[in-house]
């Protein structure tokens, strides 16, 4: 195969991704809690060590300059998003660092950086798709308002005008921001063999809880508008590299033809 059909192919392949990544960054900008994907080009090489059998020297003969891109992204979890207060009850945000975790219809467990809280069937605080959290804190049927301070305690109001301790939202962290993987629904999960790392809010580098804010997505939306337009305008040279391979093949089969 001619070498610019193969090159074509790696750069709109790379550009594709790229462009599926930033259009999903633009499609998030206004989703509470959102963590932009950041995309990472690397050149790979093709292992230029030396043979060590005529077999393998022979293996390698078709591939002597092989090479290409890879892309990766990588998921800016520990950028924080802008604080938006809503005055709402059930609206919580994390300041800083940490994810509140919320249990699995199946006993898994997902994080999840807050938003808006609700009380499912069972009388327990939840998070998305009425998932509880995993700190099981129960609202009364008396409960006429709760307060949750800054380091994740919880309180009921009843219509006694009393208050009630029901517990404490703890968060966890990952040691990098690596080691955790974006689900859909605004959830998070930490890798395979990851260690979480559970602090009291605002303890040992945690961050707080703030009642009545949301966090907004961490996307700047005029810089990704401007990564956008280069991505495109990259992937348009790509394919003028395969629209121009294939007329000089077609003018080189012409040649011989006559």
């Amino acid at each position: 195969m001619n070498g610019a059909f193969e090159i074509g192919k790696v750069a709109l392949r790379s550009q594709q991704r790229a462009l599926e990544t930033t259009a999903n960054n633009i499609a998030n900008v206004n989703t509470p809690g959102f963590k932009r994907s950041d995309v990472i080009f690397s050149e790979v090489f093709a292992d230029g060590a030396s043979p060590a059998t005529l077999v393998e020297d022979l293996a390698r003969a078709d591939f002597a300059g092989s090479g290409g891109v890879r892309v990766d992204t990588r998921n800016a979890i520990s950028a924080q998003g802008e604080l938006r207060q809503t005055g709402e009850m059930l609206d919580i945000a994390i300041e800083g660092a940490g994810f509140i975790e919320l249990l699995g219809p199946e006993g898994q467990v997902w994080l999840w950086r807050g938003g808006r809280l609700a009380i499912n069937r069972d009388g327990y605080l939840a998070g998305p798709q009425k998932l509880a959290l995993k700190a099981l804190i129960g609202i009364p049927d008396d409960a006429t308002g709760i307060a949750i301070d800054r380091s994740g305690v919880v309180v009921a109001r009843t219509a006694d005008e009393g208050q009630v301790e029901l517990g404490q939202i703890t968060l966890v962290r990952a040691e990098s921001d690596a080691a955790v993987e974006r689900v859909d629904g605004g959830l998070f999960r930490l890798a395979s063999d990851t260690r979480a790392i559970e602090d009291i809010p605002g303890e040992a580098g945690a961050g707080t809880i703030a009642q009545g804010m949301i966090e907004e997505s961490n996307v700047d939306f005029s810089a990704a508008m401007i990564e956008l337009l280069m991505i495109q305008r990259a992937y348009a040279a790509s394919a003028q590299i395969v629209q121009s391979a294939d007329q000089l093949s077609a003018i080189t089969n012409n040649l011989k033809r006559g």
